[in-house]
């Protein structure tokens, strides 16, 4: 009988933690699109804005306007934000329950910064088979201009058209292009991550405070290191997988960074990091509150 309310527990746990990660997705998306957008373009095509973050703003306003420049690719942004965050902080929870049974911890609230890191290196394995096709689908409809100034067409696409494109031309396949250097950029991006924030919350808990409590600023502060350990650990890999995606060819990882290495200098593997440090501030400070505070709100409405 015990055994069985455990499980119930841990179901409605795991279903509590789907819930406030999709909430958390969304709070993403909105906050930090625009500048995700400046990223993906300055990654995919740093010829074309050679001149910084708020040039390639600029262009791209110019260009194509807020809904279908800046915030070109939202509806799969959502997805995928959704989709990723909704099973990686599921699977997070779940993880942080299994490395405390391996390190013979009692409780998920006992787990050390590292325990809490490694159960973030293991949820990202589990996120990474939901996010990539739809993170392929988003950053395909960001570069799409100018794809189409490249092969001098002008071809308007939805996101279901595209995923109908690749998927008649590709197969199931085709929608996991990237997945390999997906895994390898959420893995360890996902260990800095989850250690960076809740190292973080430990060093701003006052004496005695659960780090539960700490409110709703220092969990935005705690949110934003996360954030910003995570991106600049992972960009290299980051900037080599958008050009996969991007690409029609079926490429090796290690293949595209020896060639950006070799053809543009190590440095092109960092295009794009500033707006990525400018949108991960607000963007993982609004992830995490709405994380925290809608999850405490459902474990005091339905029970633990």
């Amino acid at each position: 009988m015990a055994h069985s309310a455990e499980s119930t527990g841990n179901v409605k746990s795991g279903l509590i933690d789907f819930t406030a990660g999709s909430l958390g997705g969304v709070a993403v998306v909105y906050v930090g699109q625009p500048l995700d957008t400046v990223k993906v373009k300055m990654q995919t095509f740093p010829h074309l804005y050679n001149k910084g973050m708020l040039n390639c703003l600029k262009l791209t306003l110019k260009n194509d306007g807020v809904i279908r420049g800046l915030y070109a690719g939202t509806t799969p942004a959502i997805m995928a934000n959704v989709a990723e965050n909704s099973v990686l902080f599921a699977a997070y929870g779940y993880c942080q329950k299994f490395v405390c049974r391996l390190s013979g911890v009692e409780k998920v609230e006992q787990l050390s910064t590292l325990g809490n890191a490694s159960a973030g290196f293991l949820a990202a394995f589990f996120s990474s088979f939901t996010l990539c096709p739809t993170e392929l689908i988003k950053c395909q409809l960001q570069a799409m201009r100018e794809v189409n100034v490249q092969s001098s067409q002008t071809v308007k696409i939805t996101p279901l058209q595209l995923t109908q494109q690749i998927f008649r031309q590709y197969g199931i396949q085709g929608l996991f292009r990237g997945l390999v250097p997906t895994i390898m950029r959420e893995m360890p991006g996902y260990f800095f991550f989850f250690g960076g924030y809740e190292g973080a919350r430990e060093l701003l808990k006052k004496p005695g405070q659960s780090k539960d409590d700490i409110g709703f600023v220092r969990t935005m502060i705690a949110g934003a290191v996360g954030g910003l350990v995570l991106w600049t650990v992972i960009f290299p890999s980051d900037v080599i997988k958008s050009r996969v995606q991007i690409s029609n060819k079926s490429q090796k990882f290690l293949t595209v960074g020896y060639e950006i290495i070799q053809k543009e200098g190590v440095l092109a593997l960092y295009n794009g990091l500033k707006p990525t440090l400018v949108r991960t501030i607000p963007a993982t400070a609004a992830l995490f509150v709405v994380y925290e505070y809608s999850k405490k709100w459902m474990h005091e409405s339905f029970g633990d």
